[in-house]
């Protein structure tokens, strides 16, 4: 610098106009300079510039250890490495091995991924990111977002894991697709994309909707599978089964079918009097989508049927109950518009008197309307609107910087994890995981 000034008794140097810093590692320029001879640390104000070979890191304020090539950044900070960029407004860079956290508005571009959270921790050697509240992981190739209060992100495995109110969104034009589980798992490569949703997933688009145990979707086939007790609801048709496939069309990304296998059976209730319920039951049960919309349904095997007529005056011409081996049934907004029956039907038109009750019910028959997904906020349950989150020192209260780094130089044992006490929420063998797994 070409003026440098030295308060002895206080043991700092400082420069004000412009100076250069060079050591082993970096060469750092700033506007303003100052260096605590005793913490052998720097402080660096303005225009604050870092030149590595692997990386460069631009920062408003920077402190800078001068044993441990520590740094922690303050205001607007960017920090561009080969493989990663990293922004945030308050965070730490360890310089030698490429690892560090942020803590306000930080954001890490990361492979075809962008993590964004309260609290985001990284590490270059194991390829590795994580983050704690308020996530986002935007998929920038497939438009996919995950949402969450805890996650990691595995850049050699392309996956992502998420827990805590996590939810996927696959972002369409003018319906998105919700996902949520207790767990969040998104792996393979973009065009391979399988998601896993695991324990009390559910799922919800409008006009469909659904929860089963777990779920299973694979981008390459297009098929998520409802696994475990599935059911779901297509405007307020109630359709249940053993297994539940959904496929989609690779080209159109829009729903083109629907298999219900085994003991497949739907249900509505019934829309004019509110007290009966129209029943359709067999072994299998296959829907066609066109624009997203289901509109024809074909049940095969042993099929049933109870359903309520009605004239266009909404008066009760009868209840329709009928078997047959095939039963097919055209919908349109959702509703039932028309019932065609295959291969010797079976059945009558029994005057509402003329059917008892228990007649009106087929056998399997479980009404499940209170469980009806009805919003996107519907996916999640008590436990994950109540969350409570991690709290992240730094955000909302103050950090004693020079402690912090004592206590990081007497764990410099062990480098590749040695993080702060306010980031380990974020650190991968310090994570924080929900308390109890259902």
């Amino acid at each position: 610098t070409d003026t440098l000034r030295l308060d002895r008794e206080k043991q700092e140097a400082f420069y004000q106009d412009n100076g250069t810093v060079v050591d082993s590692a970096n060469t750092l320029t700033s506007k303003i300079g100052k260096y605590f001879m005793e913490l052998k640390k720097y402080q660096f104000l303005d225009s604050v510039h870092v030149q590595n070979p692997e990386y460069t890191l631009d920062s408003e304020q920077l402190d800078y250890y001068t044993t441990s090539k520590n740094a922690y950044m303050y205001g607007p900070s960017t920090i561009n490495g080969e493989t990663y960029k990293i922004y945030c407004e308050r965070g730490f860079y360890d310089t030698k091995v490429e690892t560090g956290y942020g803590i306000k508005n930080t954001r890490i571009d990361y492979n075809n991924r962008i993590i964004e959270g309260d609290s985001v921790y990284f590490n270059k050697v194991q390829e590795f990111a994580s983050a704690t509240n308020n996530i986002t992981v935007t998929d920038t190739i497939n438009k996919g977002i995950i949402r969450a209060h805890y996650a990691e992100v595995f850049k050699a495995k392309d996956s992502v894991f998420a827990t805590r109110r996590a939810v996927s969104i696959s972002v369409q034009e003018r319906d998105s697709l919700y996902v949520h589980g207790d767990t969040l798992m998104v792996t393979g490569k973009p065009e391979d994309r399988v998601l896993r949703a695991f324990r009390n997933a559910k799922f919800y688009k409008t006009d469909l909707s659904g929860k089963c145990d777990s779920i299973h979707s694979e981008e390459k086939t297009g098929i998520t599978q409802l696994i475990k007790n599935p059911i779901i609801w297509n405007g307020a048709n109630q359709m249940t089964g053993d297994s539940i496939h959904l496929k989609s069309n690779l080209e159109t990304e829009k729903l083109d079918s629907l298999k219900v296998l085994k003991n497949a059976f739907i249900i509505s209730l019934d829309s004019v009097s509110m007290t009966g319920y129209n029943q359709a039951k067999g072994i299998n049960l296959f829907g066609k989508f066109i624009d997203n919309e289901l509109k024809l349904i074909d049940l095969v095997q042993n099929t049933e049927v109870v359903y309520y007529m009605y004239n266009d005056d909404d008066e009760l011409i009868g209840i329709d109950k009928t078997v047959c081996s095939k039963i097919r049934i055209t919908m349109v907004d959702n509703d039932i518009e028309d019932l065609t029956f295959y291969t010797d039907p079976d059945g009558d038109i029994f005057p509402e008197k003329d059917l008892p009750e228990n007649s009106r019910i087929l056998k399997g028959f479980v009404w499940r309307g209170d469980e009806r997904i009805l919003t996107k906020e519907d996916i999640f349950d008590e436990d994950d609107n109540n969350l409570k989150l991690v709290v992240i020192n730094g955000i909302d209260n103050p950090i004693d910087i020079d402690a912090e780094e004592q206590q990081r130089s007497q764990n410099e044992s062990d480098p590749v994890n040695n993080i702060p006490a306010q980031d380990k929420a974020t650190d991968p063998k310090k994570s924080v995981k929900p308390k109890k797994v259902k």
